[in-house]
């Protein structure tokens, strides 16, 4: 059933992507991306774009998406926004978080973006301006990418809040029982590599040049701050996405440390009837 939806959702993601290409206007920004892009390939090789490229625009959109949600705390027309409003972010918590990080996106996950090149090599991963897909497919793909890293989250975290597992691993990143923005990639190393690894499957599947991986980056980062924000928002742009699971969702996870599973979406909790708790909370909330 699900398996069956996700297809559908997919195709129908492809059937609207054609329709929006087809009537899409020329991009004005165009040109200048271009010759950027091509300066980009001129001055460096392929391995230095893949490895330090990758790395620089993980580092750049992880920090500049923090940034909203680190600055939301000293303001006080926004903590109405604030999901857990009695368990305010402290100094000593985002340090400790900011440390952790640190050593996880240089220890860590450096090695594994030094492998990009590589990846790239064996696939025949394009680097050129004109194999480059255009924005609609590139959205759609990240949806792809999206679909198949949501479905191995779910059951891998799943399976990280097993009793005999928990205290191991996964106990590291529920530090906070009150996430904010940064902490979405605080984790247990083993984590890091474990749940990571369903970012890597979609790109895989989907991935057709070397711009996509960066889009890919962006979007997954864009998402997983969002959800650890602490910050309900209304309006928030990222609800138009069908079956988005958001903030509130995921910080019930946190506050009560069983269900809520999945990274993105809402259909496998849904369907395998772990956000019974969350369900029965909002309703006690809404009454």
């Amino acid at each position: 059933m699900a398996v069956n939806g996700t297809a559908h959702i997919l195709s129908s993601a492809y059937l609207a992507v054609e329709y929006v290409d087809a009537v899409l206007p020329e991009n004005p920004f165009q040109p200048p991306l271009k010759h950027a892009w091509d300066y980009m390939l001129d001055n460096y090789t392929k391995f230095q774009i893949a490895t330090w490229g990758s790395l620089i625009v993980h580092e750049f959109i992880y920090f500049l998406f923090c940034l909203p949600g680190f600055l939301f705390q000293f303001m006080p027309f926004m903590q109405k926004y604030k999901i857990q409003q009695d368990k305010p972010e402290t100094w000593e918590k985002q340090w400790r978080c900011f440390k952790m990080l640190m050593f996880n996106h240089f220890f860590i996950q450096l090695p594994l973006i030094c492998g990009t090149y590589y990846f790239t090599e064996f696939f025949n991963i394009p680097y050129d301006w004109d194999s480059m897909p255009r924005w609609p497919y590139l959205l759609a793909q990240c949806l792809g990418c999206a679909v198949v890293e949501d479905t191995w989250h779910y059951f891998l975290h799943r399976l990280l809040h097993h009793r005999r597992i928990y205290k191991y691993i996964h106990k590291v990143h529920h530090e906070f029982t009150a996430p904010f923005g940064m902490q979405a990639e605080y984790a247990h190393p083993a984590e890091t590599i474990i749940l990571g690894a369903g970012f890597f499957i979609g790109i895989m599947i989907f991935c057709n040049h070397v711009f996509l991986l960066w889009a890919w980056v962006a979007f997954r980062l864009l998402e997983t701050i969002d959800v650890h924000s602490g910050y309900d928002i209304p309006m928030n742009p990222l609800h138009l996405i069908p079956f988005y699971a958001g903030t509130r969702f995921h910080d019930f996870h946190h506050m009560n440390f069983v269900g809520n599973y999945a990274s993105t979406f809402t259909w496998w909790d849904k369907l395998l009837n772990t956000d019974n708790q969350y369900n029965k909370y909002m309703q006690k909330k809404d009454q």
